[in-house]
Order: C-alpha cells, then structure tokens, then sequence
C-alpha cells in the first residue's frame, strides 16, 4: 500500500475567507487515505483555524510573517526540512518566490506556486503594485509547477507565453454546492432574526482593504437609500479599513441601515436572506465568494475589473467603474423584484463543483509525485 504523502499548503494570514476557504474546501474532500494537509500559517493571523479542519488530521505550524522576511525564511526551510515534505504548495501569489525559495533550499523536489490574484489601480495600491510586479519577474525562478485560480491570473502572473505553452494548471476555487441551494424557510428565519423581513436587503463580503473598494459601495448605498428608505446593506468582514468605513457610514447617517457582521464561519444563511450582491472590486483574481452567490440563487452586480470566467449564469451583472454611485443604484434597485429560486439545476456548475475539481487536484498531485 502506498504511504500517505504529506502536503504543506502555505497560505499567510488566516482571514476567515478567500483563499483559506479555497484551500479548506479542498482539504475535506481530498482522498485523505492517499494525500494529508499540513498548513503553515502567520503566527500573527487575526483567527485561528477552525476545529472541524483541525479535526482531520493536519499539522499546522505558526510563523513570523513574511513582512519579517528573514525570520520567514528560517522558520519555513526549518519546517520543510523536519518534516521532509515532497511537495510544497504555496498560496501566496506573488510572494511565492521567497516561500519557494525556501523549500528550493530545504531541498523539497516539487515545489508549486499558486496565484490567487491580479493588480489593481486603486486608491492605496500604487506601492503595491509596484512591489507585485517586480516580484511577478521572479515567479518562474523557484517553482516546479505553476498554478492559478483562473486564466486570468495565471496569464497576469506566470506571463502568456507560458499560459499557452500549457506550463500552467488552472484549479478553480470550487465549492460544495449543495450546501448553498436556497432554501426559503431559512431565508425567512434570517431574515427574521435579523428584523429586516419587510426590507431590501444587499449584501458585501470581503475585507476592508483598498481592492474591495468598500467606500465606493457606501456611496452606492447611500444613492440606493435616497430612493428606498426600506433598504438594508450587510457587510461581512473586517480589516484594517473597517474603521474608515464606519466614519463614513455616520457621516452619511447610515448606521441604522447598514449590519457590520464581522467575520463568520459560516455566511450561507446570509446569501439566502439577501436580494442583491454587490461587489465593486477594483481587482479580485477570481473571488470565491461569487461562486457562492450563484450557487446560493443569489443575483450580483459586480465591477467589470472581476475576470468573466466567474460568470456561469446569468445572476451575474458586470458593471463598469466608471459609472456613477447613482448609476450602479438604478442597476441593484431594477433587481429589487428578482424571485429566489434553486437555480442549481439551471447551472453549469461541473467545473466549480469540489467534488469534480478535487478529482482533479488528486491526480495533479499524483502525476508530479510519481
């Protein structure tokens, strides 16, 4: 019988979405009689790993974060080297290349970059961008294999030469499907507890940093608001521009009318109470987050700086960024109307499904461990 290989999946900060959630769903339904997840995460992570994924078996190994980059570098090429992992899987887009540096010097054989992202031209990402695309150069340097979320990414990161050359597996971020098929009785009881049963109710979810674009949903709330006082914005999430947009909530005398949530678990039950999501990104690399909406029957209006390879049925409404806040609330308030259903049927959902890509992954993994 064949040993159980060992995977160490580096993904950084835990956050309580993106790209943990991705790898998380992945762990539970990968064959675990044939391959067993060890996760390095930042020792400074504002949440910690939930028990259910704890319960399966994993190691996970706290460490310095990569902004403290020698001490990441120690820490990591300690543990690839303890452990004597075969494959290092890292989720950490562009900074990738000093994680795989690391397990390059551990001597770890199979070392795979995984991008998550793209670039945005927001407001507070012009440094970044900067730091992204000089590291973007060295992408191809540590790597055995290439991996990305989508096409988009991976051509932004890995380059299209290499993209065409087929040098790059596309993974989507799939999810279990069926736990996101709308159900009416648990709309209502949300809706309920909640006290917004007579209300419109839109919906955020990401955190507050620049690429959300979060002020510029206030600003399209505020305009959906002058029209419908019934109206309801639930923003899950938190980060470090929570406190900014709270200002500007009060500003606007909004604080009644908007639901900060903070990270859950679990947001399931909140697609099923909402009318509308809205996701004015500046970037994303393909969000997660949009796959469940469509699952959950849930219609989006979403910026069109999102890849349209996240688009598989017609819940989903690009609009451009360069309209205005008023514009985008005459799009989100035509859908006012729009009548919930279970669209699973209706999708072309192979591809996104987590029980057809984990498949896939498994013997991705299979091939490069031979």
């Amino acid at each position: 019988m064949k040993e159980i290989t060992r995977i160490a999946h580096v993904i950084g900060s835990v956050a309580k979405g993106g790209v943990e959630s991705v790898v998380f769903n992945y762990y539970k339904f990968i064959d675990k009689s044939k391959y067993q997840f060890d996760f390095i995460i930042h020792n400074d992570s504002p949440y910690e790993i939930s028990s259910d994924i704890n319960a399966l078996g994993c190691k996970i190994f706290k460490i310095p974060s990569y902004k403290h980059l020698f001490s990441y570098l120690n820490a990591l090429i300690e543990i690839f080297k303890k452990n004597n992992y075969k494959i290092v899987h890292s989720h950490m887009s562009t900074i990738s290349v000093f994680t795989l540096f690391a397990a390059k010097k551990a001597k770890v054989p199979v070392r795979i970059a995984h991008c998550h992202a793209t670039a945005g031209k927001g407001k507070g990402e012009f440094l970044r961008n900067i730091i992204k695309n000089i590291l973007r150069i060295f992408s191809k340097l540590y790597p055995t294999h290439l991996m990305s979320c989508s096409v988009n990414s991976g051509i932004w990161m890995y380059g299209k030469k290499a993209f065409l050359k087929g040098k790059v597996t596309v993974l989507n971020n799939a999810i279990n499907h069926e736990n996101f098929i709308f159900n009416k009785n648990i709309r209502n009881k949300t809706r309920n507890e909640l006290c917004v049963s007579d209300k419109f109710v839109i919906g955020n979810v990401g955190r507050f940093m620049p690429q959300k674009n979060h002020d510029f949903l206030i600003d399209i709330f505020n305009e959906i608001y002058k029209i419908d006082k019934k109206s309801v914005l639930i923003l899950v999430g938190d980060g470090n521009l929570k406190k900014n947009i709270e200002d500007k909530i009060k500003r606007y005398n909004l604080k009644d009318n908007v639901l900060l949530m903070g990270c859950m678990d679990n947001i399931i039950n909140l697609y099923h109470a909402m009318d509308v999501f809205v996701l004015p990104s500046l970037y994303e690399g393909l969000p997660v987050v949009l796959v469940e909406t469509q699952m959950a029957g849930l219609p989006s209006v979403i910026s069109d700086k999102i890849t349209e390879e996240v688009k598989f049925s017609e819940l989903i409404n690009f609009v451009s960024l360069k309209k205005s806040a008023f514009e985008w609330a005459k799009i989100i308030l035509d859908l006012k109307n729009y009548k919930k259903y279970d669209t699973t049927s209706d999708l072309n959902i192979k591809n996104y499904s987590i029980k057809n890509e984990v498949v896939k992954l498994e013997n991705f993994y299979e091939q490069i461990n031979l």
